[in-house]
């Protein structure tokens, strides 16, 4: 049973035709959605059919509703139904840019759906206290928990500690770099193994800044090392953030962990690891013009922000999501890079984890039966969905049949072993994570990123400390 609605009339959204586009927040809180009573769609919430109970499924927080994904998905419902008698999962798919106010309306209406998912992190924290504690359901159904690492199922807990959601798709971060560029400079690759070393040295941010410079290149050849090194004719570039470039939060957690939001939930903070990231990442926009700042990122030259895909960037931090951009404009994939390990920072190594989870609404009517239509999707259903998602399954048992199917895409001889133990350092609180005045508070920190990508000579201890007052006042001002 699938019911999909369109985006609300005159409401807008960003197309999620990549992963990175489609990693939006959900645009509407709570608050919303009394405005919206009268518009609430079609109806969510799980409800009895004779013998069958039914539950509802809502897609569209996170990925799920591109071109091809529904049908996929109304596959493994099929699949489920058909597979007992006591349950009728229902999917009800919701275009990204009316998710946010749909589902706030649903849940404002009494009218909730069960499921949500997959959804990551940070598009669930608009709904913060409307997730079920499923720690009950897994003891009460027995549900095995060992398929995930307990690095894993605490990345997905909330800020309270309780298990709201469970873990679906993981997608970690590592350096991708250009074998080619390498070569050319006769520079040794970075290293494959967390913890190793580079050229009998720290494999930290400093040698990975220093590096950096030597694969940065004017037009003339000169490196920017070279006091010959012309800064307003660069052609290829050393380290670029790839599509995390103007979310300072993401950027910080390349150096550690952290919330902007401290322990008491209302105080707001600049944790000390990103703001040394951002000294770090601006210094190297601006002062070693080793990454490159927004005019030349949004240039055709590095086609509008698929920077590293050009073959004109040495190394990029990002995620297992930026796959899907690794190809050629005949769709043909790129093959010229492999992976490294993430450096470290004061000795310490964490991976900005995205992830996708799945999660039963408090407002369900039948969280039972929700649980495990739940468990269906992320066991038996969960070979199909991850490709329909081009996800990780964090499902450890499935990661291998997984690296295979990247093998076959890509058949460079990738050390995919980097992306697995990558699970291993996943970032505690995440960058994802909740914080007072969630939408406002993001769309704040982007405006701050932004200025960093765009404006030279700026005080960044400065401009953190006016974000940081910033930040404050919405937090202060949360309802």
């Amino acid at each position: 049973m699938l019911t999909i609605l369109p985006a609300a009339p005159g409401r807008t959204g960003r197309t999620p035709s990549k992963r990175r586009a489609r990693r939006v927040l959900a645009m509407g809180a709570l608050g919303m959605a009394m405005a919206l009573a009268a518009t609430a769609c079609s109806s969510s919430g799980g409800s009895s059919s004779g013998n069958r109970t039914t539950v509802t499924w809502f897609v569209g927080l996170g990925t799920g509703a591109d071109p091809g994904q529904p049908a996929q998905e109304q596959k493994v419902v099929d699949a489920f139904n058909a597979s007992q008698n006591e349950i009728t999962l229902k999917l009800n798919v919701v275009t990204p840019s009316a998710a946010g106010n749909t589902l706030a309306t649903q849940l404002a209406g009494n009218n909730a759906p069960d499921i949500v998912g997959p959804v990551g992190i940070g598009g669930a924290q608009a709904f913060d206290g409307q997730w079920l504690d499923l720690a009950p359901l897994v003891k009460s159904e027995k549900f095995d928990t060992s398929i995930y690492s307990k690095a894993q199922m605490d990345a997905v807990k909330d800020r309270t500690g309780a298990q709201t959601a469970l873990p679906f798709g993981v997608y970690p971060s590592f350096i991708y770099y250009n074998k080619d560029l390498f070569d050319e400079a006769k520079l040794p690759y970075p290293p494959q193994k967390f913890g190793a070393k580079y050229e009998g040295r720290t494999w930290d941010m400093n040698a990975l800044r220093d590096l950096a410079k030597k694969l940065t290149v004017d037009v003339n050849g000169n490196d920017a090392t070279s006091p010959k090194f012309d800064p307003s004719k660069v052609v290829q570039w050393g380290f670029d953030p790839q599509y995390q470039e103007a979310t300072p939060q993401n950027n910080g957690t390349f150096f550690g962990a952290g919330s902007y939001v401290a322990k008491d939930n209302k105080t707001a903070q600049i944790p000390k690891p990103w703001l040394a990231e951002w000294k770090w990442y601006y210094d190297m926009i601006w002062k070693d013009h080793s990454a490159p700042n927004n005019q030349q990122l949004q240039s055709d030259t590095l086609n509008k922000g698929n920077a590293f895909a050009t073959g004109k960037v040495a190394m990029a931090f990002t995620h297992t999501w930026y796959l899907s951009n690794l190809k050629d404009s005949s769709g043909k994939p790129q093959t010229f890079w492999n992976i490294a390990a993430n450096p470290s920072w004061n000795g310490q190594i964490t991976d900005k984890m995205s992830s996708d989870t799945f999660r039963i609404t408090k407002a369900s009517k039948h969280p039972k039966e929700a649980f495990k239509a739940l468990t269906y999707l992320l066991t038996t259903g969960i070979p199909d969905l991850v490709k329909t998602y081009n996800a990780m399954p964090a499902n450890q048992k499935l990661q291998a049949d997984y690296i295979k199917s990247l093998d076959a895409a890509w058949p460079q001889g990738v050390d995919w072993q980097v992306a697995l133990d990558a699970l291993k350092y996943p970032d505690i609180p995440s960058a994802e994570g909740w914080m007072p005045n969630f939408n406002k508070s993001v769309t704040l920190a982007g405006k701050f990123g932004n200025k960093m990508l765009t404006t030279p000579g700026l005080n960044i201890d400065a401009e953190a400390a006016k974000l940081r007052t910033q930040l404050q006042a919405l937090f202060n001002s949360a309802s």
